[in-house]
């Protein structure tokens, strides 16, 4: 594994921030990632689907170095935590308990060397190889800019109270919460939730933010 680079060690500023509020600037990255809405919890909603692709694309793209075809600057890796982008309809309140109404994108973060040519062609061998329909998956790249982000420790529905510390991290900095349609609540999990019991759980929550 001494080879493999791991995306989490080489950028602890992203993936291991302390548990209190902190501003970073986040770089430009690229995503393979599924808009959808319903409970991430339903066994057979588009969240569970969605994850099935993603990770599907990700596996191809990383174990491409035992096939005939080797993207153009290929080095090995750790696959990514698993990222979100979160969201309600405009006439909802959030947060809310019916999580039935919740707006996503799912995604995970790509190597630099990956393409949009390299993107679409380890969606065809998951449809070829995995018979797993990838019709939904996008490559996106973007910058997400200036954020406060913190380590939640704790079950995903106890996150309300991170997220009040954030805000009045905010507010009490002079910074001014920035969450709108282009710029959203975002999660990155560290977790397995299937392997961790809830309060265990790590996760970075990241909140859009723009001086006053």
């Amino acid at each position: 594994m001494a080879d493999v680079f791991d995306f989490k060690k080489e950028y602890k500023e992203l993936y291991s921030p302390k548990n209190v509020p902190m501003e970073i600037n986040i770089p430009k990255m690229s995503f393979v990632a599924i808009d959808g809405k319903g409970n991430p919890n339903d066994k057979n909603g588009e969240y569970q689907k969605a994850l099935e692709t993603i990770y599907g694309i990700q596996y191809t793209i990383k174990m491409s170095k035992k096939g005939d075809y080797i993207p153009n600057g290929y080095f090995d890796y750790v696959v990514p935590p698993l990222e979100g982008f979160w969201w309600i309809d405009k006439d909802e309140i959030f947060p809310i308990k019916d999580k039935s109404k919740f707006i996503w994108i799912s995604m995970i973060r790509l190597p630099e060397y990956v393409t949009k040519d390299v993107f679409e062609w380890a969606c065809v061998e998951v449809n070829r190889k995995k018979k797993i329909d990838t019709g939904k998956a996008k490559y996106i790249n973007f910058t997400e800019g200036l954020c406060v982000q913190m380590m939640y420790i704790g079950a995903f529905d106890d996150e309300p109270k991170a997220i009040k510390t954030i805000e009045e991290y905010i507010l009490k900095n002079n910074y001014v919460n920035d969450i709108s349609l282009k710029r959203r609540h975002h999660e990155i999990y560290l977790s397995d939730p299937r392997k961790i019991e809830p309060s265990k759980m790590k996760t970075i929550i990241r909140i859009p933010i723009r001086k006053k």
